[in-house]
């Protein structure tokens, strides 16, 4: 959020005072342009490295602050939630071997990293959504635990003055609401500066905007959320919808999103973005620093802006202009948001070799994009890259119909990469090793999404949907860390998901949630005719607001047909339900809930999220359990087996374990 030291505003006094702060420093930075006090005639490139933290079993760990108190290195900081962190690289001038420095201090620290995080059962994991997500991770007893992070939930959810709304479409569809925008801690992202001089800003920036469309489609690494096949980079949209405070009742306006691409082509400097970020969206937080901007100015200082800072931090455009100080002089830098983080070190810095290239090779014809191209189809190029990767067609200059994203980036750009690496003295072997990886990902279409989804429609017909998650994450770790581009990646298979306890030890992990339910006005016979269709034996019974409210078992429709059924009679299911009901929660473990239908004679558990209905285990599911779990331990009861030999004594055997005594 720029300053770590805000306040949430909660009354008009402090209201008042953040905004003269926010005008101040807006005055002060006009004044700083006007006199020419940017640093100029130097480029630098930097990185901030967000990361993901999962636990042996490959399912989010919030250990977060263990390991930053453990870690003792500044460069090492906190993110949203305890089972993310991140990672700020120092600034490296862009020219020569910068790519290697850059790709070096990722190793370095990345190292550091795992190797801290193992002292606590922990990975890090380089992805945009982590596969294994489960709604029961988006909890605020996961947030970090420093005070500015909680103040922006509250801000937010004040703001909104509702529940926060989501709906993604993609293969699946994902419907979801939440009281609050803690859902934003699920992305992590690579994101990546470059330092201009103020003078190049309105047409670098225009220029950004346009090429974050073919970016977007050659790096896309999120397509999944909670099992569900969304987006090619569903953190764009699941970010968006997570801190929109608009709502339905907004029928007459046009509001901006604070999460965005923004809403015009710049026009006159990087004011334009700041000016319209401080008109269209309220402030949130204040700084608790006290500055006098002008006053620094007038009396020969440089003024750190907290004031615009912190507003500028809490409205995400996808493509941000950042205010900097380096050794005592300003600066202006352009920070990409849209990367997501990972597959791997090496994609990484090839996703930054590429973008970086195309807006140092900016050819002179686009140095007007503004008077080239609509605005609005920048923003559908984006959208339409956000959604489909690779396979979106793009709208672009001088074509007069939509062109594939592949040939776009192939024939077009990266060719205006190679130039603009080229003119920053970029060394040559890095240019073609890392725009080869862009152009090998390109050609082939193995992006990070597409090895996540094809790697899930592999594990899935192996197994049920979370070994398939578990497998995949387990298989994206084990190939990150030997580190070679995602394109050269093979299939996981199922075994890398590790012991039973990783794949079946809660309920979780188990559970049907593709549903056959009934309403309590349903007939008898509905129900008789589902369970005939689809092989089932247990029909949960909902009412309007998705509240279990009963059960029909096949018994008791075996009983309702032999002793009550007459032709003609349209009985509900409300008179032959069982309403007094067992459940369990989706965190049960898997023993405790085997325990309940053992000790209670019952074959189905129904398993609730809060009151609502969220899976179905039954003695079917078990059973599947003990085979995969005989499979497991069978070579080891084998290697215990002692048999008797031939000579004359006979040496004592011990007797070998039992399955239980040998699982862990």
């Amino acid at each position: 959020m720029g300053a770590e030291k805000v306040a949430i505003i909660k009354d008009q006094a402090l209201r008042l005072k953040a905004t003269d702060h926010l005008l101040r420093d807006l005055k002060a930075l006009e004044v700083m342009l006007e006199k020419g006090m940017f640093e100029t005639n130097i480029k630098r490139i930097g990185a901030e490295q967000e990361i993901s933290l999962i636990g042996d079993n490959w399912k989010p760990t919030p250990v977060l602050m263990k390991i930053l108190e453990k870690i003792n290195d500044d460069r090492f900081t906190t993110e949203f939630a305890q089972f993310n962190m991140e990672i700020n690289l120092d600034p490296i001038e862009f020219t020569g071997d910068c790519f290697s420095q850059l790709e070096r201090s990722l190793w370095r620290l990345l190292v550091k990293g795992e190797k801290t995080a193992r002292l606590f059962n922990a990975h890090l994991l380089l992805v945009g959504i982590v596969p294994t997500l489960h709604r029961s991770d988006i909890d605020l007893k996961n947030i970090t635990p420093v005070p500015r992070y909680r103040n922006l939930i509250e801000a937010l959810h004040e703001l909104r003055g509702d529940s926060f709304e989501f709906r993604i479409d993609g293969k699946d569809s994902w419907i979801s609401r939440a009281e609050d925008s803690f859902f934003e801690s699920s992305n992590t992202s690579f994101q990546v500066h470059y330092q201009l001089d103020p003078d190049d800003f309105v047409s670098a920036y225009n220029w950004a905007l346009a090429i974050t469309a073919p970016l977007m489609a050659s790096a896309t690494n999120s397509p999944l959320l909670m099992g569900k096949r969304l987006w090619r980079e569903t953190r764009i949209a699941l970010f968006q919808q997570s801190t929109d405070v608009r709502s339905t009742s907004d029928q007459y306006r046009v509001r901006a999103p604070r999460v965005g691409f923004g809403t015009s082509w710049v026009k006159n400097s990087v004011l334009d973005l700041y000016r319209d970020d401080a008109t269209r969206h309220k402030l949130l937080m204040a700084s608790t620093r006290e500055e006098d901007a002008l006053r620094v100015l007038e009396e020969g200082g440089v003024p750190k802006l907290y004031g615009l800072s912190v507003h500028n931090g809490t409205v995400y455009n996808w493509n941000r202009a950042c205010y900097g100080i380096t050794e005592g002089r300003p600066h202006l830098r352009i920070e990409n948001r849209v990367l997501p983080s990972g597959p791997t070190i090496i994609d990484e810095v090839a996703n930054a070799a590429f973008w970086l290239g195309m807006m140092n090779g900016m050819p002179p014809e686009y140095a007007n994009i503004s008077q080239k191209m609509d605005f609005d189809v920048a923003h559908r190029n984006f959208r339409m890259a956000s959604r489909l990767g690779l396979g979106a067609n793009f709208y672009w200059v001088k074509h007069d119909k939509q062109i594939p994203s592949s040939e776009l980036i192939l024939k077009e750009m990266l060719p205006i990469a190679r130039e603009g690496l080229k003119k920053a003295n970029v060394d040559k072997l890095d240019i073609d090793e890392l725009l080869g990886i862009i152009e090998e990902r390109v050609t082939t279409g193995r992006t990070g999404s597409q090895w996540i989804l094809d790697a899930y429609d592999k594990l899935g017909k192996q197994g049920s949907r979370d070994e398939a998650l578990v497998a995949l994450t387990a298989g994206m770790s084990k190939r990150q860390q030997e580190g070679a581009p995602v394109h050269t990646w093979d299939l996981p298979e199922k075994g890398e998901a590790g012991s039973w306890k990783n794949r079946y030890w809660t309920i979780e992990q188990i559970m049907k949630t593709d549903l056959f339910t009934v309403m309590e006005d349903d007939p008898v016979q509905l129900v008789a005719n589902m369970m005939y269709w689809r092989n089932i034996r247990h029909v949960p019974v909902e009412n309007n607001r998705g509240e279990l409210t009963g059960l029909v078992t096949c018994k008791l429709v075996m009983l309702y047909y032999s002793n009550t059924h007459k032709d003609g009679m349209k009985t509900p299911v409300r008179d032959i339900m069982e309403t007094n009901l067992i459940t369990v929660a989706p965190q049960t473990k898997t023993l405790e809930a085997l325990e309940i239908l053992k000790n209670n004679d019952i074959g189905c558990l129904p398993v609730l999220y809060g009151p609502k209905l969220a899976g179905l285990v039954t003695e079917r599911d078990f059973v599947g359990i003990v085979g995969e779990l005989l499979k497991e331990v069978e070579p080891a009861l084998s290697q215990e087996i002692v048999t008797t030999p031939p000579q004359e004594q006979t040496p004592e055997v011990s007797q070998p374990e039992t399955v239980s005594d040998s699982l862990p």
